[in-house]
């Protein structure tokens, strides 16, 4: 019987031939946490009494309130260090950057089975990867054993099809997706993403789409291997961890989901949920105060990019405040060589040190009542960015930056 990725993956991890309804247990290749869940996690573990498993494989990020904004999470962040260094896990600091973005950067390769206590914790998939989120007692179990139990998902093939036009890009095609399915469309599905317009992306926009797979319900978002993730590993000095490994022709999906491109427009999630899509002509003129460009979904080179080609020489709304996060270290000094950082200090933007900044709420960006933000992150629950009585809208980097510019919701195509 053909095997569709997820099979594919899990099937090389466990040493047999397993498919959707199977129970398996898989060993794990990398197991992370972040600020918020990992504290958690390590008292879990420490109830356990056993070493760490395999101390190279696990991540500790403080990414989520980083630099601290109180005392409270600065000891959680104390844990964290002391936990790394009695254990000899690895320990990605204030500054280094999201948990997601360094992830695929410097620990995760085709084939392997990543699980971390994040809900994010898909964006791997992009490169081929079985990454799925979970909480922190699983996370503990993992570091321990070094393994998992899983149910092997039921798989959505999602074909993006036709020409992608200017001012559109992979954020859209998510949202998109999301809008149609719903939230809960693909609950614990692996949602397998391809087609012409997929084989074409950059990495950049390929983990975009996986990152957001969690938000239709997906349990993984995935992407078969090609010259291109061999690239981007390469870039990454891992290029010798490549594998071919993509479904099988005849692999027998639950659902598959066809979508031409050719006439999307930019989208826009409205508050207060993910799945609340409207393209930009139905959103166009919602008056905005924040604008915020950054998160493990579009804080990527590329992303700032196309940002600072629409904010150069110009100067944000007035009554806008707009905030950049690149998503990592890596990324901030790719961003500064490139002049990026200058456009968007002269444009009139706040910088903040790589990681989650205002996403979550927790520091760096709190939407005061009654105010609206734009925003590339990937949620807008109510209350996600600190204050239940403000709004977000999601969008592409592109539309963000341009509604900056303009004050409200507009159109990024009138200026690309």
């Amino acid at each position: 019987m053909g095997m569709t990725l997820a099979e594919k993956i899990l099937s090389l991890k466990t040493s047999r031939e397993v498919h959707a309804g199977e129970i398996v247990i898989s060993p794990v290749d990398v197991v992370a946490t972040q600020d918020g869940t990992g504290p958690l996690a390590v008292r879990e573990f420490r109830k356990l009494k056993m070493p760490v498993k395999n101390p190279k494989g696990v991540v500790l990020f403080i990414d989520h309130a980083a630099p601290s904004p109180r005392k409270e999470l600065s000891n959680d962040h104390m844990l964290l260090r002391e936990f790394a260094q009695e254990t000899g896990c690895n320990l990605s600091d204030v500054g280094e950057g999201v948990i997601h973005q360094r992830l695929v950067e410097d620990f995760v390769s085709p084939g392997n089975v990543v699980i971390g206590a994040d809900s994010h914790s898909c964006t791997p998939g992009a490169l081929g990867a079985f990454a799925t989120g979970m909480g922190s007692t699983d996370i503990a179990i993992g570091m321990a054993l070094g393994r998992t139990w899983l149910r092997v998902p039921d798989t959505f093939r999602i074909n993006y099809t036709g020409k992608l036009t200017k001012g559109v890009y992979s954020k859209d095609l998510i949202l998109f997706l999301i809008g149609d399915i719903g939230a809960d469309g693909a609950t614990y599905k692996a949602l397998e993403f391809g087609g012409p317009v997929v084989e074409q992306m950059s990495m950049s926009s390929r983990f975009t789409l996986s990152n957001m797979a969690v938000e239709a319900g997906a349990k993984v978002g995935l992407i078969a291997t090609d010259e291109t993730t061999k690239a981007y590993l390469k870039l990454m000095d891992r290029g010798d961890q490549f594998i071919e490994i993509g479904p099988d022709k005849d692999a027998k999906y639950e659902r598959t989901i066809d979508i031409d491109v050719t006439k999307l427009e930019p989208q826009v999630s409205f508050p207060h949920t993910v799945d609340n899509v409207r393209p930009i002509s139905k959103a166009e003129g919602v008056k905005i105060q924040q604008a915020y460009i950054g998160t493990c979904t579009n804080g990527r080179l590329e992303d700032l990019e196309v940002a600072a080609r629409i904010l150069k020489g110009k100067t944000k709304a007035k009554a806008v405040r707009l905030i950049v996060c690149p998503a990592s270290k890596k990324v901030f000094k790719e961003a500064l060589d490139k002049g990026y950082i200058s456009i968007f200090v002269d444009a009139g933007a706040a910088i903040i040190a790589p990681g989650c900044g205002p996403c979550v709420g927790v520091h760096e960006g709190a939407l005061g009542d009654g105010e609206r933000c734009i925003t590339s992150q990937n949620r807008n629950f109510k209350g996600r960015m600190g204050n239940p009585e403000g709004e977000i809208y999601l969008a592409s980097p592109a539309t963000t930056a341009y509604s900056a510019l303009k004050g409200e919701i507009a159109d990024p195509r009138e200026v690309l």
